[in-house]
């Protein structure tokens, strides 16, 4: 049985959301945020205190798109879903660049942007930084915005692990107010994603997991708790 550590919509949604796509069977273990300062104990199971934290047999992974990958390939060997594109396939390569442009390019400026315009107290925020990094985000949304001018998704000409990716990192730019900044195509394109039977089935796996534990729904990367930056 798959493990996921997850905080309410955080880089694990990308994994769950992988997971719901799949139909794989797992168990969501359900966290607070941020877990490394309020459920200290979690850092004798991953002691980065990050999530994702995803278990599989002897397997250990942290980084969300990876695990992405990992979960589309692992869980369906015959590609039946399609998240996986194969080596032999002429979109292979754009497959794995947008797989990791979700996380490395389109997420980092976005961490920067939470952190110094919503995380940090007052007295410690930066929104020169901030306004800086979300016009960072923005540009980068570039590369996409030219392949969904003529694609419904980014390869393949089907949904893959890489539309999963980019979508976590679209999710996160509505929660913090840069999605009217980005182009007509990408929004129509998150907008499709949205309407998935696989991404509403994640979202109410994870508010339904975290009720169950009795970690709050509003509790996020995205809502944080009013406690100190770890």
């Amino acid at each position: 049985m798959i493990v996921l550590y997850h905080c309410v919509s955080a880089r694990s949604f990308r994994p769950l959301w992988t997971l719901e796509e799949l139909g794989a069977p797992y168990e969501l273990r359900m966290l607070h945020f941020p877990p490394r300062a309020l459920q200290r104990s979690y850092l004798e199971i991953n002691p980065l205190g990050t999530v994702p934290y995803l278990i599989d047999g002897d397997t250990r992974m942290t980084e969300s798109s990876a695990a992405c990958q990992y979960l589309a390939q692992r869980c369906d060997p015959d590609n039946a879903r399609g998240l996986a594109v194969r080596p032999d396939e002429p979109g292979y390569g754009a497959w794995l660049n947008w797989l990791h442009h979700g996380e490395a390019t389109l997420t980092f400026p976005q961490t920067i942007v939470l952190r110094y315009g919503h995380f940090e107290p007052d007295e410690r925020k930066l929104p020169q930084a901030a306004e800086d990094y979300a016009k960072w985000f923005i540009a980068r949304l570039r590369g996409i915005d030219a392949v969904l001018a003529k694609h419904e998704f980014l390869c393949a000409d089907r949904f893959t692990a890489a539309d999963i990716s980019v979508g976590y990192a679209l999710m996160l730019a509505g929660e913090i107010g840069l999605l009217p900044r980005v182009p007509p195509a990408v929004a129509a394109y998150w907008e499709r994603l949205q309407r998935r039977e696989g991404y509403q089935r994640a979202l109410a796996a994870q508010h339904d997991a975290a009720l169950a534990q009795g970690v709050s729904t509003l509790t996020s990367p995205i809502h944080p708790p009013s406690t100190p930056s770890p």
